[in-house]
């Protein structure tokens, strides 16, 4: 490794720290335990292409679809192995976390299947079947307004009041962990399917699940190179990558894509990301409706904005990687059914 590769690791270490103190880090042997623990816990979803889909897009896509995943989304890998961690006292107390829906439902199930009370800080302008699905899996969800107030210091305030284990969505070794799930079932199964010359999109609010697959692919896939998807106006991370410093967005709201509005990336997945992503690439909500209508007609796959961002960047894009294919991660399909029909109706 050259002497700006080791001062970019150090750099990565200093700035994630946890709130002991310590560094927090990944390592592929930490993935590899998660994966291990979690194989009977998730689904290993399909990796699916279709020569419709291929021809809208001038090459190969391959579609990693998440969105078949339990509770619909990626998430549920993360929590449930950050809920696999719990000791017996934590356990007993019970977990909290704050998501805008599908950390929500990741967190709620898994708690409900280990009998450990969950309280979830959630925005009142998510999506309805969002908040109602946490509840439905026995959480109790406390709602707050999005760019208001601080779901964090709301999140926190409450853990430390009722002794409560908080499972962060995105900022924690653990959840990062079994996120990177996904990446070690896309590089078994592009072996399977012989895919040699890739690249992957996928979609980032935080960064826990790009993050991860990164550290993947580093490990498993050297050639490969994961690239983050954003919405136009919420493209924090793009910008972050560009100059090398963590960057903010003007606003919490205004895009469809409500499961990846974080106001800046992840203070853990940053370093991360910096060190191993490649170009963020971006794309509208006009896009994103247009991506959510070809899943479902190519595909046969109901996928939400935020699951949908990085097929529109490999749809849409002008900055995509030479890569033979595009391995594009569809990463939730919690949509709000009147936003499914608009997306639809586009197709009319």
């Amino acid at each position: 490794m050259c002497l700006n590769g080791y001062i970019k690791v150090l750099f990565g270490q200093l700035a994630a720290l946890d709130h002991n103190g310590e560094v927090m880090s990944v390592t592929i042997s930490d993935i590899e335990q998660a994966y291990s623990a979690l194989a009977k816990q998730v689904v290993r979803t399909p990796m699916l292409n279709s020569s419709r889909l291929d021809a809208l897009a001038g090459r190969r896509i391959v579609v990693k679809a998440e969105c078949l995943q339990r509770t619909g989304s990626f998430k549920y890998r993360g929590a449930s192995h950050a809920l696999n961690t719990l000791n017996r006292a934590e356990k007993a107390n019970g977990v909290i976390a704050y998501s805008s829906g599908n950390h929500a439902q990741g967190v709620a199930l898994a708690a409900q299947e280990r009998n450990i009370p969950a309280t979830i800080v959630m925005p009142d302008d998510a999506p309805t079947n969002k908040i109602a699905n946490t509840r439905a899996y026995g959480a109790r969800v406390v709602t707050y307004q999005r760019g208001v107030e601080s779901r964090e210091a709301i999140g926190d305030s409450i853990a430390k009041r009722d002794g409560l284990a908080l499972i962060k969505p995105y900022d924690d070794h653990r959840v990062i962990a079994g996120q990177a799930s996904v990446g070690v079932e896309i590089s078994q199964q592009c072996s399977e399917l012989g895919l040699d010359d890739f690249s992957v999109l996928c979609c980032c609010g935080g960064g826990g699940l790009s993050a991860g697959i990164a550290l993947v692919l580093e490990a498993y896939n050297t050639g490969a190179q994961l690239h983050t998807c954003e919405p136009n106006a919420f493209d924090d991370t793009a910008r972050s990558l560009i100059t090398g410093t963590r960057q903010t967005n003007a606003t919490e709201t205004g895009s469809i894509c409500d499961a990846i509005l974080t106001p800046s990336p992840g203070e853990f997945t940053f370093p991360i990301l910096q060190r191993l992503a490649g170009t963020g690439l971006v794309a509208s909500d006009t896009e994103v409706l247009k991506a959510i209508a070809v899943a479902f007609d190519t595909l046969k796959l109901v996928v939400e904005p935020g699951g949908a961002i990085a097929l529109a960047a490999a749809l849409f894009s002008d900055q995509l990687p030479d890569s033979d294919t595009l391995v594009v991660v569809l990463s939730g399909g919690n949509v709000d059914p009147r936003i499914f029909q608009q997306a639809l109706g586009l197709n009319r």
